[in-house]
């Protein structure tokens, strides 16, 4: 893949539209793209600002009263000239607002899904990426205190990592992948023959308790605690993967 072809798919890629092998193939030319790179980061960072941009457009004072103004009333009849005039002279007003309206029509269907929405795409991706390419861990350890300190150096944040082998879930490694426009921390547990993607990284949002969703066959949990945000995603049924979750949130 060049670089013409990446700009022909680079907002299919960020809208989360293209199938996964169209996918892998562009991420790899990414990841050796300097240019392409910034042009991925910078078509995400527009989708967030509009996920976050209020468009409600509240009418001042003096343009409601203009408007009351001449409307007709129960005690006052316009004749048809005088109707006529008042039209043609708020038409220039009406059709501001017409066009008003379009745009943010416009802008709304264009801002597409939440935020949570695409982010949760990007990461059940990277775990199916993960698997069909059999790069589920970059250290692989059932030690905590081996995968931890391996994230040293390379991430801006020290991602919480706990062994949950006694009760089920043992932790097997972890590995860099990358979500939301940026490097983020991937620890993976095992639930039987089940491997769990355990996406963390940092968050300005509040601390929440863990959502369910359900794409492409696979369950995501997601919650924030503590000033990060932490994403299960697995094909372990969503009983036990909740179970994950709530034993996470107890450490």
């Amino acid at each position: 893949m060049n670089c013409d072809i990446a700009d022909e798919l680079r907002n299919a890629y960020v809208d989360g539209e293209l199938d996964l092998i169209t996918e892998v193939d562009l991420e790899k030319h990414i990841a050796a793209c300097t240019d392409c790179t910034r042009e991925i980061k910078a078509l995400r960072d527009l989708r967030h600002s509009f996920a976050d941009l209020s468009l409600r457009f509240e009418a001042s004072a003096e343009i409601r009263d203009n408007v009351r103004s001449v409307l007709p009333s129960a005690s006052h009849q316009p004749d048809q000239v005088g109707v006529r005039r008042t039209w043609v002279r708020w038409m220039p007003v009406f059709a501001t607002s017409a066009a008003l309206t379009l745009v943010i029509a416009f802008l709304v269907f264009r801002s597409g899904p939440s935020n949570d929405d695409l982010v949760a795409n990007e990461l059940v991706s990277d775990h199916v990426r993960s698997m069909m390419v059999n790069h589920l861990s970059d250290v692989t350890s059932t030690d905590q205190h081996t995968v931890k300190p391996w994230f040293d150096g390379k991430l801006d944040y020290a991602p919480p990592v706990t062994d949950l082998a006694s009760q089920g879930f043992p932790l097997t490694g972890g590995r860099l992948d990358y979500a939301a426009g940026r490097p983020v921390a991937a620890l993976v547990y095992q639930r039987k023959l089940h491997p769990i993607n355990l996406f963390i990284f940092p968050t300005s949002d509040a601390d929440s308790a863990p959502k369910v969703s359900s794409r492409q066959g696979f369950n995501v949990v997601h919650w924030t605690r503590q000033g990060m945000t932490f994403w299960a995603v697995s094909d372990l049924n969503l009983d036990e993967l909740q179970q994950f979750a709530q034993l996470l949130g107890a450490h």
